[in-house]
């Protein structure tokens, strides 16, 4: 089987840029999927048996293509096979009263998400995203805010004014509120309504967020490496959309012996601060949409339940390149190579979700696809970050196996990874759903 080569490192910069938040994530992800004919679904209504289709909740988003079930005669059970991933990256996000002065200065008051590496946000041209809630005519209403513009910046400490001039400690209390502008401002909601089309009397509720504006670039002498914001964990988001995009067509070309499955993307927000909302990857959304896609084609309760205890996740986040300025902060014998293809990852003590079983799926997928596998395990000494793998098995009870792509920057504002890798990591995807 070919490498996917619908899945590309450019296509994945455009991906990103257009995606600045967890809500355009989903934006994004729905915009496509109305293109290859899915039908959006929503919770609040009853489902009809729906081949190809999705649901959104918040900034989560999961879609399924049952077409192995066409030209069927009747309902026959099948398992389900889950990409699953995050949609949120760390960031700058706005605070409640955002508007202060300080030194003659407007600045908006700022407050870390997630595992911000903070120092990598200063000095940064930033623009603003999220959603507004608002009152239309008195029913809540919500929009869309992406400013692209460079709204505000957080500079650095001069160093002639640190005591240590080897780094600045930063206080994230104190520390990161952005500077807007000299002066008094227009107050900032009512600047960010305004922009969004939305009377600033009427907002009641808001979700708002910095990025970098800076677009996605390909670089390096050999444009083999692609720069960007929100790698992590925007890559799994685009890698995965283009497997299940990539279903039918490698299902119709009888590559790989009898498809078997649904076949699911699950992208699920607040992996970043674990998981624990009405649409992380700990709530019911995706057991619920199992069950309710199980029972609109034609399954019962006892089904649903059998079928869930044959299906499987790979649970998609970037994984840790071997940094070459780094390099004994890494495991001895499992260095991690850029362009060196997807990343099974393991860890004793259940930070990530994989098994044997697991494993041997994810390396199948690999074998299938034609791409190479890389094993990857966390110095015993430092503390292993998660996913939402463990999280996924506990609350569904599904085999997991948890996977990435290769690179470098997690959790900066600005990360790297190898352009080869995007289509590899796609492709291995794909056969894991097919």
């Amino acid at each position: 089987m070919a490498v996917n080569t619908s899945a590309t490192a450019a296509g994945l910069g455009d991906f990103i840029d257009a995606s600045p938040s967890p809500f355009h994530v989903c934006a994004t992800v729905a915009a496509e999927l109305d293109a290859a004919g899915y039908v959006r679904v929503f919770e609040d209504r009853p489902w009809s048996t729906t081949v190809r289709g999705y649901v959104i909740r918040g900034g989560s988003i999961i879609a399924w293509d049952a077409s192995v079930l066409e030209g069927l005669s009747s309902y026959a059970p099948q398992p389900f096979r889950i990409v699953g991933g995050h949609t949120d990256s760390p960031n700058l996000r706005v605070k409640q009263n955002p508007d202060r002065t300080a030194a003659g200065l407007s600045t908006v008051a700022l407050e870390p998400y997630g595992g911000a590496w903070l120092n990598s946000w200063l000095d940064r041209d930033l623009g603003l995203s999220g959603r507004l809630a608002y009152n239309d005519g008195g029913r809540v209403a919500h929009t869309l805010v992406r400013i692209d513009e460079p709204v505000l910046r957080v500079p650095q400490l001069a160093i002639h004014l640190s005591d240590d001039r080897k780094g600045v400690h930063l206080d994230p209390q104190r520390h990161v509120d952005g500077i807007r502008g000299v002066g008094e401002n227009q107050p900032l909601l009512e600047y960010v309504a305004d922009r969004a089309g939305v009377d600033p009397d009427a907002v009641l509720g808001w979700e708002l967020m910095t990025h970098d504006v800076t677009p996605s670039r390909i670089i390096g002498s050999a444009g083999d490496l692609l720069s960007a914001p929100r790698l992590d964990n925007q890559g799994t988001c685009y890698a995965g959309l283009r497997a299940l995009l990539d279903v039918p067509r490698l299902r119709s070309g009888g590559e790989g012996g009898q498809p078997r499955g649904i076949a699911m993307l699950a992208l699920f927000d607040h992996e970043e601060v674990g998981s624990g909302s009405e649409r992380g990857a700990s709530s019911d959304f995706l057991v619920t949409v199992c069950e309710r896609i199980v029972g609109a084609l034609g399954g019962d309760r006892d089904e649903f339940l059998r079928i869930m205890a044959s299906s499987i996740c790979a649970s998609g986040d970037m994984a840790h390149a071997t940094h070459p300025n780094y390099s004994e902060r890494h495991e001895p014998s499992h260095h991690i190579a850029v362009n060196g293809g997807p990343v099974l990852k393991v860890n004793q003590n259940l930070r990530y979700a994989s098994d044997a079983i697991g494993e041997a799926e994810f390396a199948l997928a690999c074998r299938d696809a034609g791409v190479p596998l890389q094993r990857y395990i966390h110095r015993a000494d430092l503390p292993c970050g998660s996913t939402i793998g463990p999280l996924t098995a506990t609350r569904t009870g599904l085999l997991t196996v948890d996977v990435g792509a290769p690179q470098l920057a997690m959790h900066s504002c600005r990360e790297l990874m190898g352009a080869d890798d995007v289509a590899m990591y796609s492709a291995a995807l794909a056969a894991f759903l097919r």
